[in-house]
């Protein structure tokens, strides 16, 4: 019996890769329904805490939130109404473009945000807890060394 080469490394890595994060996604769903919040939802609060300004009262505008979360705006209007009902979102009008609308977080979203922070990192503990600190450390190098290749083309 021969070893597997790259190729069918690399496709068992990707492989695993899959189920890690399809589980890893499953359970933390399962932890955040009990708050009414959806993984689309965390992802797009994420990604308004992350913006630049987003302490003040102008975060971004919905097609910027669109464009990050790689989402058609259409799909980006459906999250940001579900989170403005919940009240952790704010729409405000763009000083600057009486059309746009700019996205703020309420201090519920900030709430909401310290739940989704502590529920992944509780599950990505469980999942990841039973590998050395090391392994951890080696895996999210190799990791961001392809994303970077990926992203600069470098990939064949």
């Amino acid at each position: 019996m021969t070893s597997p080469g790259p190729a069918d490394t690399a496709a068992e890595l990707a492989d695993a890769l899959t189920r890690a994060m399809k589980r890893i996604r499953r359970r933390t769903m399962q932890r955040l329904e009990p708050y009414g919040i959806t993984p689309a939802q965390a992802r797009a609060l994420r990604t308004l805490a992350h913006a630049p300004g987003c302490e003040s009262a102008e975060t971004m505008r919905l097609s910027e939130l669109a464009e990050r979360l790689r989402i058609a705006p259409r799909s980006a209007t459906t999250v940001v109404d579900a989170l403005e009902e919940a009240g952790l979102v704010a729409r405000t009008p763009d000083p600057a473009d009486r059309r746009a609308v700019r996205l703020v977080l309420t201090t519920a979203g900030h709430g909401a945000l310290e739940r989704i922070s502590q529920v992944r990192h509780e599950v990505a503990q469980q999942y990841f807890g039973p590998v050395s600190p090391a392994e951890q450390d080696s895996l999210l190098r190799a990791l961001r060394h392809a994303e970077e290749a990926y992203e600069a083309g470098t990939t064949p």
